[in-house]
């Protein structure tokens, strides 16, 4: 009888121990920081350029580190701050506004003409046409469905149209008084500080309490990340974008009104490429054009960056001044190449 033997079955190999997936807890971290780092390059990276140029401008030029050119460069910078700060709070909806340069000639001549009749006339003249033109752009935008590009075209061209219309295509230039309040606010200074350099520093620090602390300013950047999106939550975006053109039409009707005072006539030629340099210091500091982000305090940077730069091109003497826009176009490639950068950056963390 055959017997039969035992099988033994070798025991299975144990598994091999699987590999963690889950990220480890510093992965999170690192991450989070090098998003805060992005969102602070992208907020305040035209600050340290805007140092670096000023230090490095004090050692190369002696003259440049003084008070009085300081006061030269700020009061300068000031009209154009206050049109760009307008212009900030376009561009974060999204849109653009390429009328300003034209309503700020034509606010200054407007302010010059009615300055025989007051202060009061003289400030509130200039405010109620171009708030108007303002106005107009965001009712043709927001209820019209109007592209902003060709609207505030064709109010840059009427703007300027008008201006010409009163002064007899600019062979009328009017004169402010002598002596008048209205010149005093454009002359004036406190603590050796142009008045309209005080006007533009508390219209943008009530500039960055609005777009930070307020609704109307969550609100600003909602419309500019999504309009539709912004509509199905419920927010006004028609009205919101009427409010932003028509304050943009005001602010810049105030710099050409500070500006007439400033220069004590309504000159006709001021104001022609303004939009763009407002533009330039808006993306300069941070706001991206197609809207949804930007800051107050970026514009105020880029402005001064301009102003530094123009007045760095004076120092040297042997450059004309038309190399501004020259160095002004690099700082924008550069400035949005870094943007395109940072973003990209920013969805990847």
């Amino acid at each position: 009888m055959n017997e039969t033997k035992p099988v033994t079955v070798a025991p299975a190999p144990a598994p091999a121990p699987r590999k963690s997936t889950a990220p480890r807890p510093s992965d999170g971290s690192e991450q989070s920081g090098r998003r805060r780092v992005t969102e602070l390059l992208q907020r305040q990276g035209v600050l340290a350029v805007l140092l670096t140029v000023v230090i490095a401008a004090s050692f190369i030029y002696p003259t440049f580190a003084t008070l009085d050119n300081a006061r030269g460069v700020t009061i300068q910078a000031s009209f154009l701050a206050v049109v760009a700060l307008g212009m900030t709070m376009v561009i974060i909806t999204g849109g653009i506004d390429l009328s300003v340069g034209s309503v700020f000639a034509l606010g200054g001549v407007l302010a010059a003409w009615a300055s025989q009749y007051g202060f009061l006339a003289a400030l509130l003249l200039p405010l109620l046409v171009c708030g108007a033109i303002g106005l107009l752009n965001g009712l043709l935008i927001a209820r019209g469905n109007m592209a902003p590009f060709i609207v505030t075209l064709a109010t840059l061209l009427g703007a300027r149209g008008l201006l010409l219309a009163l002064t007899d295509e600019g062979a009328t230039t009017y004169l402010v008084p002598k002596g008048s309040a209205f010149g005093d606010l454009g002359q004036g200074s406190v603590w050796g500080f142009g008045h309209p350099i005080l006007i533009a520093l508390v219209l943008f620090g009530a500039g960055g309490v609005v777009l930070q602390r307020t609704s109307f300013g969550q609100t600003l950047f909602a419309v500019g990340g999504s309009s539709d999106a912004a509509t199905l939550m419920g927010l006004p975006v028609a009205r919101t974008k009427i409010l932003v053109y028509t304050l943009s039409g005001l602010l810049a009707g105030l710099a050409g009104a500070l500006n007439a005072a400033r220069l004590s006539s309504g000159v006709t030629i001021v104001g022609v490429g303004m939009e763009l340099d407002a533009i330039s210091a808006v993306v300069i500091g941070g706001t991206l054009l197609i809207g949804g982000a930007g800051s107050i305090s970026g514009t105020l940077w880029g402005v001064l960056l301009l102003a530094v730069i123009q007045n760095l091109i004076n120092q040297i003497g042997s450059l004309n001044s038309s190399y501004q826009s020259v160095v002004s176009g690099g700082f924008l490639i550069v400035v949005v190449v870094a943007q395109r950068y940072l973003a990209r950056s920013r969805r990847s963390t």
